[in-house]
């Protein structure tokens, strides 16, 4: 695993180290101990899957609060994404910075994303599946969200979004802080 620190402290773009052969290749997705001494602690408890049929599907912003927060580790398995991460913690010199990088199938990348931060993707192929690695079990309570679109932040998305559910669509603007 390779790990390129992104221009928000503390999340990384993690490259595999692909060992290809006549059957096709192997690769080590997450090595506990590389990432760790990396800085990447990833204390994975919760894997999940995400399918998305139609090319511009967007969700997100999502995170959790605290105690619940969570790091994700975030790969696309089929299709392709444009995976989106902005740094929501206050005392960060990157607050309210957004960075984003085409994930996919082909080019085997994973984001690494610290707790504060909200994440979202959009899908830019059919038939899209994201394989998701988190910290911390699901806390409906502590569940938060902004918006895809707010001017705080300024994303700037692939395309306009296809489909998305009314939750990611309404989110309030971000005032500075998530209640």
């Amino acid at each position: 695993m390779k790990f390129t620190p992104t221009p928000l402290a503390g999340a990384a773009v993690v490259d595999l180290t692909v060992l290809p052969d006549e059957r096709g290749y192997f690769a080590r997705a997450w090595l506990h101990e590389d990432a760790r001494d990396a800085g990447y602690p990833g204390d994975w408890v919760l894997t999940s899957l995400s399918y998305n049929k139609r090319a511009g599907t967007l969700r997100g912003m999502h995170m959790q609060l605290p105690p619940h927060s969570e790091e994700k580790l975030v790969r696309c398995i089929r299709g392709a994404i444009f995976d989106v991460i902005v740094d929501l913690r206050r005392d960060s010199a990157t607050f309210r910075k957004w960075f984003g990088v085409e994930l996919s199938a082909e080019n085997h990348r994973a984001l690494y994303i610290p707790k504060g931060f909200a994440h979202g993707f959009q899908t830019l192929t059919d038939d899209a599946e994201v394989f998701y690695q988190l910290s911390a079990h699901y806390a409906p309570p502590a569940g938060r969200g902004v918006r895809f679109d707010d001017p705080a932040f300024g994303i700037a998305w692939p395309r306009p979004p296809t489909v998305m559910n009314d939750r990611d669509r309404t989110y309030p603007d971000f005032t500075g802080e998530l209640k």
